[in-house]
């Protein structure tokens, strides 16, 4: 396991509670700055466990705008 990916570990276990959109595929794109597990940027994803809960949603409600669209989808 990546020391980022032992983080974001770390830091699920202690705040199990937090609703996150982490599925624990942790690699950050070069190209665009999003994470291609959760497309949350570095800074959303440092930031989540001291977020609100609104802000927190406000991001999640985001992220499907991030996904790329992929062949045969529209």
């Amino acid at each position: 396991m990546g020391l980022f990916a032992a983080y974001i570990a770390r830091i699920t276990m202690r705040d199990a509670h937090l609703e996150t959109p982490c599925i624990d595929n942790c690699t950050i794109d070069e190209a665009n700055g999003l994470c291609k597990g959760c497309y949350r940027t570095i800074d959303e994803i440092a930031g989540w466990a001291s977020m609100t809960a609104e802000q927190r949603r406000a991001i999640m409600a985001a992220l499907p705008e991030r996904q790329p669209v992929t062949v045969g989808e529209k």
